[in-house]
């Protein structure tokens, strides 16, 4: 499962990523594997995605979203 397929107010945690190179832009913003995170909400278009990590928002776009691999809490 990926972070594109959680449902606002769903909580999970970062197992893996799905390419061999992680985006470094992410890793420095606190998505590591073993973070949980939430989603908050998905933008009016869809894109961008809001979602809580560490304490703080951050929104990313669903091309990112779609390389992080979690598992629902």
């Amino acid at each position: 499962m990926t972070l594109t397929d959680l449902k606002p107010g769903d909580r999970a945690r970062i197992v893996a990523w799905s390419t061999d190179v992680p985006p470094a832009r992410l890793l420095e913003m606190g998505m590591l594997p073993g973070s949980e995170i939430e989603l908050v909400r998905y933008a009016p278009l869809g894109d961008p995605i809001d979602i809580k990590v560490r304490g703080f928002h951050l929104s990313i776009r669903k091309s990112e979203a779609s390389l992080v691999q979690v598992d629902v809490i």
